[in-house]
């Protein structure tokens, strides 16, 4: 009876132990990091869409990472008191980084977050709450502050000045600040761990779909529409899209890159801030498709049944040219040469066709003949005796445009004796290659009376300073008459970070037209009203603000410790913000032969 008794109590003692170390490894994984620890590896998604991770920082002497959503209101109120530390403390090499935890909030609401309330510092998305977890954030705006090697030192507010309820009269104590303050003068955190009075983060919902799905989504019956919807017109054959998506198997092999593009946000792509202006050429999706295309590749990316298919694709084009077939096609005279690797300097060709007379066209396009090594091309008109860099501009041909393409009774005119000239800016795609690229032609088949006109709000006087995270352009330009708008349109180069049209009536009002929060040099979009939605008084005054980043964490700058200035190729900068437009008051009554363009007397 006593072996029995001991060989129990030896039983029950090695179960407490077991138990005991399974509830030590369960606390290990799921304890918070502790002070003086590194945290695990994690990464976050730029407001660029690409993943990154702390050391593209760079080694800094601290690191403030604060995590925040769009809706929290203690977060929103504290924007601000971040702004200010920052610039307080950057030239002590501190680096401060704003991660949103929100659920179901895209990237480029959060790169607008941070444009609106002028944060110059970085800004990214913890779309499944790993950098949180890693760092043992739990609220929002919860701060965290590593050292130079990345330890943890100070966790929790940004002072005890602005709770949930309100905002009282002063902070007690300086929390965060004097934390910064103790690691730069390589002393311990006097209070390394303060309440944070703020929003939860829902990691629950982080890892849940953006809507209810059905229990088996197919290819067949939800996802071949959606596709369909708003993605075929760009993904097939000789377009600038990587991959076609007309079948099955164009997406069943594609079907991560597709979920992780889908879960980010960066496709379909449109990069204008959701709160201003309505544009009928950009689509986005809903919560319940995004949730669609997630679940069918999360499921096992099912077919189902392929009569439930639809039919109808996105009918192939008639022509190969999107304004449909030309009437006139102007080929450059020579094949330019695109070396293997390398800088191409811009190259100019006038084309070989004089027009003699005002020709009058509703469509206008560019056709490269090796998309491979075009990254984009400007059109012009060049009357004797002007340079040949004269900005008489017509259309482009950029990642992402489209054609000039317009509506009837408007028409864009062609001087008398004007000739075409094009500046074209190659990449190199690592093998020696040739392009002859094409300008196509529609002539205008109606009564003209409207003129397309445009300006630019162009700012040349560029000096963007070495490092500098944030630094601000603008330029203006006032409405000779009154005035419908057709569409915008924002260019920059590789240090391109966000631009904003503002329009400033006679009146006194303001209305933003359009915020690019995120703006993307290798996918650059026309933003177009629908038909006579937006109109403006005569001296109506449109102000562009752009912002540029010669940072070293902006993954695309050649080169961060000079001064950039305005310049023709991608290294150098420019500033053009343009609006294209028609005055109301004109009616040219121009009837136009469709065989030439030319006004019929």
């Amino acid at each position: 009876m006593n072996r029995a008794l001991l060989r129990g109590i030896a039983s029950i003692a090695l179960c407490l132990v077991s138990g005991l170390a399974m509830a030590t490894d369960t606390a290990d994984v799921d304890r918070p990091l502790a002070f003086g620890e590194q945290p695990a590896h994690f990464t976050f998604t730029d407001t660029r869409f690409l993943p990154r991770t702390l050391s593209d920082l760079g080694e800094k002497k601290a690191y403030v990472i604060v995590f925040t959503t769009l809706d929290c209101p203690v977060v929103k109120r504290s924007l601000p008191r971040l702004k200010e530390l920052e610039a307080q403390l950057r030239e002590r090499d501190v680096q401060f980084l704003a991660l949103n935890v929100g659920v179901n909030q895209p990237v480029t609401e959060v790169a607008f977050q941070a444009l609106k309330a002028e944060i110059p510092f970085p800004a990214g998305k913890d779309f499944d709450g790993s950098a949180a977890r890693a760092l043992g954030a739990s609220r929002t705006p919860e701060v965290v502050v590593l050292d130079s090697e990345r330890r943890l030192r100070y966790r929790g507010r940004i002072d005890g000045q602005i709770r949930r309820g309100g905002i009282a009269s002063a902070a007690q104590r300086a929390d965060l600040l004097e934390a910064i303050q103790d690691v730069l003068s390589g002393k311990e955190v006097r209070v390394r761990e303060t309440p944070v009075d703020g929003c939860p983060i829902d990691f629950d919902g982080l890892r849940s779909l953006p809507a209810p799905v059905p229990e088996q989504v197919t290819y067949s019956e939800q996802i071949a529409p959606l596709l369909e919807k708003h993605c075929q017109h760009c993904h097939r054959p000789d377009t600038a899209a990587p991959f076609s998506l007309l079948s099955y198997t164009d997406a069943a092999s594609h079907a991560e890159t597709i979920a992780e593009v889908v879960r980010i946000g960066q496709m379909p792509p449109i990069y204008s801030a959701r709160e201003h202006g309505e544009f009928r050429n950009h689509q986005r999706l809903t919560p319940q498709e995004q949730a669609l295309v997630l679940a069918w590749v999360r499921q096992g990316r099912n077919e189902g049944e392929p009569a439930a298919e639809p039919t109808t694709h996105v009918a192939a084009p008639a022509s190969k040219w999107r304004i449909g077939e030309p009437d006139l096609v102007i080929p450059t005279i020579l094949e330019t040469k695109i070396p293997a690797t390398g800088v191409v300097p811009y190259h100019y060709a006038i084309l070989p066709h004089v027009f003699w007379k005002d020709t009058w066209v509703q469509g206008i396009e560019i056709l490269p003949g090796n998309r491979s090594v075009m990254h984009h091309c400007n059109l012009g008109f060049l009357q004797p005796g002007e340079a040949v860099t004269r900005n008489n501009f017509i259309t482009g041909y950029v990642p992402g445009g489209e054609a000039m393409n317009l509506t009837p009774g408007v028409g864009f005119c062609i001087p008398a004796g004007s000739v075409l000239v094009m500046q074209m800016h190659y990449v190199t795609n690592g093998e020696r290659t040739t392009d002859r690229t094409s300008v196509g032609i529609r002539f205008a088949r109606d009564v003209i009376q409207k003129r397309l006109r445009y300006f630019d709000c162009v700012n040349h006087d560029i000096a963007i300073p070495p490092g500098d995270p944030h630094f601000p352009l603008s330029a203006s330009r006032h409405f000779p008459c009154n005035a419908t708008g057709y569409a915008m349109f924002g260019h920059m180069h590789l240090r391109g970070k966000d631009m904003t049209f503002t329009a400033h009536h006679p009146d006194g009002t303001q209305e933003t037209l359009l915020s690019i929060p995120n703006y993307d040099f290798n996918w650059q979009m026309a933003y177009r009203w629908k038909e006579g939605a937006q109109r403006f008084p005569k001296g109506t005054r449109v102000e562009v603000v752009a912002h540029f980043d010669n940072s070293a964490f902006n993954p695309y700058n050649p080169d961060h410790t000079v001064t950039v200035k305005e310049g023709q190729q991608s290294f150098d900068e420019m500033m053009y913000g343009f609006l294209f437009y028609s005055n109301d008051d004109e009616q040219l009554n121009l009837t136009i032969s469709p065989r030439d363009g030319t006004v019929i007397e």
